[in-house]
């Protein structure tokens, strides 16, 4: 089922998530609900609290970028079941984000081009991953949703003051996608 996707303004994007305690049907449900969601969205990641859910979790899944993208792509759909990013490293790499709770907006951000993450899997299976490139800031952009942290937190205050009316417009559900949306209003 397709889930609407929380918009800037909600608060359930600025909680913290809760992990995971063990596997369920719901949780599993939960799991397809989202990679259909993200999918219906056009997207390459969804964090659950970006569909109402305060868990730590998230899914990716690079194959639409996988014809344009210039480095082998981990493609998936991939499950982050609590995850915790254990090493990124110093080097730094700007590229321009965008994300399904803030519609029509992106803005380049700085992020770690590398990135190690442990996680368990939609089996509830340990697993540890190396991510470089666009996996790493797909990971990197959910993990910071499952921490109630916005892409738009990382961009400077001057950017983050001209794009203050946008977003204000934004959380006051003058916005539209063509997803469903759940606004904070």
């Amino acid at each position: 089922m397709i889930l609407p996707i929380y918009v800037y303004g909600a608060d359930e994007l600025r909680h913290p998530a809760l992990p995971i305690r063990e596997s369920s049907d719901a949780l599993q449900q939960l799991i397809d609900d989202m990679i259909e969601t993200m999918h219906g969205a056009s997207g390459i990641g969804l964090a659950a609290p970006q569909v109402g859910s305060s868990q730590r979790l998230f899914v990716a899944d690079l194959t639409p970028m996988a014809e344009e993208a210039e480095e082998e792509l981990l493609i998936g759909p991939l499950v982050f079941i609590n995850p915790e990013i254990i090493a990124e490293s110093e080097d730094l790499i700007e590229f321009e984000e965008g994300c399904l709770s803030i519609p029509d907006l992106r803005e380049y951000v700085a992020r770690p081009e590398r990135v190690r993450i442990r996680y368990k899997d939609r089996h509830f299976v340990d697993q540890e991953m190396e991510a470089g490139g666009l996996l790493a800031r797909v990971i990197q952009h959910e993990y910071d949703h499952l921490d109630g942290v916005l892409f738009i937190d990382h961009i400077s205050p001057f950017r983050r003051r001209l794009l203050k009316r946008r977003l204000r417009d934004m959380a006051n559900g003058e916005v539209e996608a063509d997803y469903p949306l759940k606004m904070a209003v």
